[in-house]
């Protein structure tokens, strides 16, 4: 991290790094949840790959949300360094986009289900 500038007042530190933490509880628990379905569900019957095509989008996601939760981390704790404006996220348009693909992802597996 850079160590130019000023040290921030160390709420705003600790509240950066607090946000970085649930960020990161929200990416495991992402990961978990992928982990779940691909060993724990049953399978969808006729469609064999149904666990797979739901689970591993899950488990890239939470590895995605937790980089771009410490990449944001730094660049926020740099930002309080130099007395600039915050700024902003990608991780919630991400993680909105993401999960209703996979929920609309989840509909299309079931209904094929369904069908067969």
């Amino acid at each position: 991290m850079d160590d130019d500038g000023s040290e921030p007042d160390a709420r705003f530190t600790l509240a950066n790094e607090r946000t970085f933490l649930a960020w990161n509880r929200t990416a495991l628990a992402l990961v978990v949840a992928g982990l779940a379905i691909v060993q724990l569900l049953p399978p969808f019957p006729g469609v064999p790959w149904g666990r797979h095509i739901l689970g591993l989008p899950l488990i890239a996601l939470g590895a995605a949300v937790s980089a771009i939760a410490y990449r944001d981390w730094r660049r926020v704790q740099s930002a309080l360094r130099h007395g600039k404006a915050l700024p902003r996220s990608a991780l919630p348009i991400v993680l909105a986009a993401a999960i209703a693909g996979i929920a609309i992802l989840s509909a299309v597996v079931l209904l094929i289900s369904a069908v067969r």
